[in-house]
């Protein structure tokens, strides 16, 4: 089977993933290689497994409420805005992308200053039918892949848009408008994913990819991609344009 149908077949389940809503009742979140069950009860406080390789152990999280937060209403300044991600595979650093995406870098940007992923685990390790590397997916409160921030921010990517490894880009439903986001994202694992440019782009991981591969190679439910071991964001932050690296919170 050619990669190009793989990769046609994971953005059909991508789309089909269990959805939650927003405070105005519009699905806000989905997104993976496979559908997992939007009624699977989240991971206990309990260790599920070993950790992956050159990951910490550590216990999940217990599962946060759906958001009740508002949209940002202002772009982010001019400059570089970085994310860093600290987890428990190790450090990612985001470049968001604030000249052709500043609706969703702002909105990414705003939840990072607010502490929403602070103790939030990457949930679904999504692999392509074959097997192969395709996406890692995190973001959600609920940590079952149905919850969100409260609102929803609409951003249509360009038309050339690829999402290759490393880019990061936000989850929707089947239903929703190309280029909703909330606040689930997906990590690009594959070369090439092949998606087609429905999914808002919030930036790239820049320097090395080594915790994102970490993640990837993780252990999973073939049915429900979900990690056998927590895999934990421990601490996001964001670093202020022009301060020499230092960050916000």
């Amino acid at each position: 089977m050619s990669h190009r149908l793989l990769a046609l077949l994971a953005a059909s389940t991508l789309l089909l993933a269990a959805c939650g809503k927003d405070d105005e009742g519009a699905a806000t979140q989905g997104g993976g290689a496979a559908t997992a069950p939007a009624t699977e009860p989240a991971q206990t406080t309990e260790t599920a497994g070993a950790a992956p390789a050159g990951c910490e152990a550590v216990q999940a999280p217990e599962p946060k409420p759906e958001g009740s937060l508002k949209a940002p209403s202002k772009p982010l300044g001019k400059g570089t805005w970085d994310v860093t991600l600290q987890t428990s595979c190790g450090e990612i650093q985001i470049r968001l992308d604030t000249k052709e995406n500043p609706k969703t870098a702002a909105s990414f940007a705003a939840l990072v200053r607010r502490g929403f992923y602070d103790g939030l685990t990457f949930h679904r390790i999504g692999r392509l039918p074959d097997g192969g590397d395709f996406v890692i997916q995190g973001g959600d409160p609920t940590g079952q892949g149905n919850g969100g921030p409260g609102y929803s921010v609409t951003e249509a990517p360009p038309s050339d848009t690829r999402y290759t490894k490393g880019v990061v880009a936000m989850a929707k439903t089947a239903t929703e408008a190309p280029g909703t986001s909330g606040s689930q994202f997906y990590i690009v694992t594959a070369e090439d994913s092949g998606l087609p440019p429905e999914y808002a782009v919030a930036g790239k991981v820049v320097g090395p990819l080594d915790a994102v591969e970490k993640i990837a190679k993780a252990d999973a439910d073939p049915q429900t991609e979900r990690p056998t071991a927590p895999i934990v964001i421990q601490r996001a932050s964001l670093a202020v344009p022009g301060s020499g690296g230092s960050t916000e919170r």
